[in-house]
């Protein structure tokens, strides 16, 4: 919900004249976040509390989520044939989550999924330019050239772009750890793919200064920490 003005969203959702919502701010009738309001000029946000005559019209609480992903599941709210990271979420209010960032059917590891708007735009949007890092396995050796390529950046005619710099670091002759700036579509396998190499694994293992815990079981969830939801 976008940010609108207390009156106008009392107003929308009782169908009452602006009159009668101006006489309920009269007589204090109108609590916002659990206090008495005057006047509804002020703008309220998805998770304000809005109770009009003892009623309560939003009482919305954020939520934010890790879950650590497994193979074969969607990485969205609906799917008819496959099951979805939703499903593996027990919470009355999990029909009003969203992902921010989504990985590939067969692609595992960190996931977060929440409520608020604004804070997964910030974390999702291409200029912030967030880091992701994986854990990658590959058919074939991987090289030094990989690093110094990846580095440069690739260009993908497609988009007629060239990716921004990622870093690699090479783990063991098949598997590596790397971490890039962007989320093209299936960048990493596309940019194994400029050496014929094909990504036989993909795993996340953070998202920006979130990494996921290793507590976490394959398809097990918890809230993020007040540390992990402000370093976004």
């Amino acid at each position: 919900m976008c940010a609108m003005r207390l009156d106008r969203f009392i107003e929308s959702q009782l169908s009452y004249s602006a009159r009668k919502v101006r006489d309920l701010f009269v007589r204090r009738s109108i609590l916002l976040n659990g206090v008495a309001v005057a006047e509804g000029r002020g703008r309220i946000s998805e998770f304000c509390r809005v109770e009009v005559e003892g009623k309560v019209l939003q009482a919305r609480t954020p939520l934010y989520l890790m879950l650590h992903k497994p193979l074969a599941c969607v990485s969205a709210t609906r799917d008819e044939k496959n099951q979805t990271v939703l499903d593996l979420i027990d919470h009355s209010e999990k029909e009003n989550l969203h992902l921010a960032g989504r990985l590939d059917f067969n692609t595992t590891g960190l996931l977060l999924l929440t409520n608020d708007g604004k804070w997964s735009r910030k974390l999702t949007q291409p200029q912030q330019k967030i880091p992701k890092t994986y854990l990658v396995q590959t058919k074939d050796e991987i090289t030094a050239e990989y690093i110094r390529v990846f580095a440069e950046g690739i260009y993908f005619g497609f988009e007629d772009l060239t990716t921004l710099p990622a870093e690699l670091i090479i783990i063991s002759p098949r598997s590596a750890q790397l971490t890039i700036y962007e989320g093209r579509y299936h960048q990493i396998k596309r940019m194994f793919g400029f050496f014929n190499n094909e990504v036989v694994g993909l795993h996340r293992l953070s998202m920006g200064n979130i990494h996921l815990d290793n507590q976490l079981a394959a398809g097990a969830y918890r809230y993020l920490t007040q540390a992990e939801i402000a370093s976004v």
